[in-house]
């Protein structure tokens, strides 16, 4: 499937800022890879077996899209109600589970591995997105969204406050990164991951905060504001080797349905437009310049004059 405009330069690649034409490709489109979910989410890219893994939130199951063929599968069903997904430096997928309220990692046999699931004697709330950072230690959000009801999971009470967390990767040791957001949801590194960046879903208008990161990467400085969404709803999103925010963004208005592009500076200078609002993305293919869009319903991918940041 491909996307409804065959012209050249696609126009549902908009141009809000001249930065953002040094990141187009004029004769690439947007491409509609699948449509049967029912809300997509954590896209990861394994390039040593050219396909992509996202998940199917409610449906309760991972996908699998091969490059090669096109196809679609399912790669994990039941998934636990898998949300965000990131690769390790070893290159195992790391999953955020909302039922079991862990996160885990899947071993090259298959087997699974839990990594972290509870803080200070109690359980998680529904870990939602994650990353690695190059020294091994996964960070990822903890909100409510995945308890706070029985569509993405089972409806469950809330014993930890919305936080941040950080698993140290060689001893595991968990600590509290931040703990005074309100429904914090996608994060990511800067390319050189000397600051944090993280979506605060959960005030009105949503936010991005930046952090610095300090002392070796164990903890986190005062909150900066880079974005302010007003009336966009950014969640998930990936960096590219420039420091630009490739950010799911839409609802409310459709007009803003797709995913938005901003620079480390919080300059919005690009948006592509889907027919559905886009949770969370991420650069693949054999260059990493391929980026891949988990939108509500549906998969979609636009190759770009960049490329992602390497690893999770």
């Amino acid at each position: 499937m491909t996307s409804d405009s065959c012209r050249y330069p696609d126009p549902a690649v908009r141009v809000l800022d001249p930065h953002f034409n040094a990141l187009r490709i004029a004769s690439a489109s947007v491409e509609c890879l699948y449509q049967g979910a029912r809300w997509s989410e954590g896209p990861v890219w394994f390039g040593d077996g050219r396909y992509l893994l996202w998940s199917d939130i409610p449906n309760n199951r991972i996908l699998r899209w091969d490059e090669e063929s096109g196809q679609v599968g399912v790669f994990r069903k039941p998934s636990n109600h898998a949300n965000g997904n990131t690769r390790d430096r070893e290159g195992r997928l790391v999953t955020c589970e909302h039922l079991t309220r862990r996160v885990t990692r899947t071993e090259y046999d298959g087997s699974i591995t839990v990594l972290a699931d509870g803080y200070d004697g109690k359980p998680f709330n529904s870990p939602n997105d994650v990353v690695v950072k190059s020294d091994g230690s996964i960070w990822f959000t903890d909100p409510t969204f995945g308890i706070d009801g029985f569509y993405e999971s089972e409806k469950n009470d809330a014993q930890l406050k919305p936080c941040v967390y950080r698993v140290d990767g060689r001893s595991g040791e968990i600590t509290m990164t931040i703990d005074d957001f309100t429904g914090p949801n996608g994060l990511a590194f800067s390319p050189d991951e000397s600051v944090l960046y993280v979506v605060e879903s959960g005030s009105t208008p949503r936010k991005i905060f930046a952090f610095d990161v300090l002392d070796g990467g164990r903890r986190l400085g005062a909150p900066r504001l880079v974005i302010d969404a007003a009336a966009g709803t950014p969640d998930g999103f990936y960096v590219d080797i420039h420091g630009n925010l490739w950010c799911g963004w839409g609802m409310g208005d459709a007009e803003l349905d797709g995913m938005r592009v901003f620079t480390p500076q919080g300059e919005a200078i690009g948006h592509i437009d889907l027919p559905e609002r886009c949770a969370n993305v991420c650069f693949g293919g054999r260059h990493r310049n391929r980026l891949f869009m988990a939108a509500s319903h549906g998969l979609y991918s636009l190759y770009v004059n960049t490329q992602g940041v390497k690893g999770g």
